[in-house]
């Protein structure tokens, strides 16, 4: 039964990767796979990885985009199996782990949208996986394990050093701490996490360590306290996870964690902080800055696994009946609720023809780009340039998807976050006129003015999904100028714009 429904659901997410067009964010990651660099400016480059090894195998199509994402999700159910199969021997505790992921939105429809975290998720829990093996076993060369899943970890994205204090505890809270910090092995498994991080390490040294200060902008960003941004965070985790979902993994990782620091279960101790310390990082954090929604989604599979063998302890360790029977009612709602929405907002995106939310529908709010492409078209014949501006990476990115290559697409500003790409074909492009395509009010930044370019307004065209206008583009013919792809440092168009209100909406999340 359990198996069946896997295989349901993941037919549901393979329908969605194929039918919902890319976001913004998908198609920009997309180009990256295009790239052969070491690093990105925005994030380690294993996403741009699972992208070319989907691509590879479907082309460039939104299954192939997304096709990893995919596998991603079963790898991880896989994993927390294991996980709970080793700490509770309960096919049922296992069950409610796998299904429990299914049920959260995020994770049973959402993992098809591809991003750094759907990289960054499995190997998470590989390490968790890992570090399970060797509470259980004892055996040492778990260790070196659990050094080879941090290192992929780590070329996924950065916030996995949130799970160090998760590591570090299991390490040293239970009783075993002198064995382990006389042993060699968990310091070579620190040194095969660092060996595996070098490209990463490598292109930041040869560019001015420019994703560690881009990431470090957004870390240490202080504004005014506010309660908007907290109820927003919290508001996502249960919309995410799931409104019943996630008071049930809440009050598992309490027994996990009473568990761990006043029982000395060293699984219990890792399950509950791996989830603990992020969850309690961004509670902070967002007393003054917008959590990304993907942010914390790295974390949420540990606490499903935490829920799970929390069920299975309760009658083993003579709680209350009432509070075993509640636990588990509750538990078993979470599940059947939870899939019955991600079934319905499934539904809703592919076969529904409203917009109950307008203009701040998380995928309406960045489709409908086909509108804005048949215009560029037309207006490049008309207009006769040969290549095509943008001053932000989402246009450029969704004009590079949907064009595929058959115009030249520069983003001239920001080009730090292009360093190291490819010459997009600036010889063919000098003495060419362009066509600048902006979103409004972008258009009307003064980007432009400290260079030679004579801008030529041709008209506006709107972005629409299901009725309602999402946005308006300003096209232009630029003539006289051929754009700089390499700008200094110091220059206003080499600079990424990371300002408050970036930092608010959870840019490049």
């Amino acid at each position: 039964m359990v198996t069946a429904l896997v295989a349901a659901m993941t037919a549901l997410r393979i329908a969605y990767a194929c039918l919902i067009d890319l976001r913004t964010d998908e198609a920009y990651y997309w180009t990256w796979s295009k790239e052969n660099v070491l690093c990105f400016l925005d994030h380690p480059p294993m996403i741009a990885w699972f992208i070319r090894f989907g691509t590879a195998i479907f082309g460039d199509t939104n299954l192939g985009v997304r096709f990893a994402g995919i596998l991603a999700m079963l790898a991880t159910q896989l994993l927390l199996a294991d996980i709970v199969r080793r700490l509770t021997h309960s096919m049922r505790a296992v069950a409610l782990a796998v299904l429990m992921m299914e049920a959260a939105l995020y994770y049973g429809l959402l993992m098809a949208k591809v991003s750094p975290d759907i990289a960054l998720i499995p190997f998470a829990v590989a390490l968790m996986w890992s570090l399970v093996r060797l509470a259980e076993s004892g055996d040492a060369r778990w260790w070196l394990a659990a050094g080879l899943f941090g290192g992929l970890a780590l070329l996924s994205k950065f916030t996995v050093v949130l799970m160090l204090p998760a590591v570090l505890a299991f390490l040293l809270v239970p009783s075993w701490r002198l064995r382990w910090l006389r042993s060699p092995y968990p310091w070579i498994a620190a040194l095969i996490a660092l060996t595996l991080f070098l490209p990463v390490l490598i292109w930041n040294a040869q560019h001015d360590w420019a994703s560690f200060r881009f990431q470090l902008v957004r870390a240490t960003a202080t504004h005014d306290i506010s309660l908007r941004t907290v109820g927003d965070y919290i508001g996502l985790q249960f919309g995410l996870v799931g409104f019943v979902l996630l008071p049930v993994v809440l009050s598992g990782l309490v027994l996990s964690t009473w568990r761990g620091y006043f029982k000395g279960d060293a699984a219990a101790v890792l399950l509950s902080t791996a989830v603990s310390f992020p969850f309690l990082y961004f509670l902070w954090k967002s007393l003054s800055l917008r959590v990304g929604d993907t942010w914390p989604m790295f974390m949420w599979p540990t606490g499903f696994a935490a829920a799970a063998v929390n069920i299975a302890m309760l009658p083993r360790e003579n709680w209350p009946g009432w509070m075993i029977r509640s636990t588990a009612f509750w538990a078993r709602t979470a599940v059947v609720t939870g899939i019955a929405t991600v079934v319905l907002v499934f539904l809703y995106y592919v076969a529904a023809p409203w917009n109950f939310i307008g203009q701040t529908d998380p995928i309406g709010g960045e489709a409908g780009y086909e509108a804005v492409v048949a215009r560029t078209e037309a207006e490049l014949k008309a207009s006769g340039a040969s290549w095509i501006a943008t001053s932000d990476y989402r246009t450029y990115a969704m004009l590079r998807w949907f064009l595929g290559g058959r115009v030249p697409v520069i983003q001239v500003n920001e080009r730090g976050r292009f360093q190291g790409f490819a010459d997009p074909g600036i010889a063919e492009i000098a003495g060419h006129p362009g066509l600048y395509v902006a979103r409004e009010p972008d258009n009307a930044l003064p980007l432009l003015s400290a260079t030679t370019a004579v801008r030529e307004p041709l008209g506006r065209v709107q972005r629409v999904w299901r009725g309602v206008v999402m946005d308006t583009y300003a096209l232009e013919k630029l003539t006289g100028w051929t754009p700089e792809l390499s700008p200094p440092p110091d220059s206003p168009l080499f600079r990424w714009r990371l300002l408050a209100g970036d930092m608010r909406a959870g840019a490049l999340a």
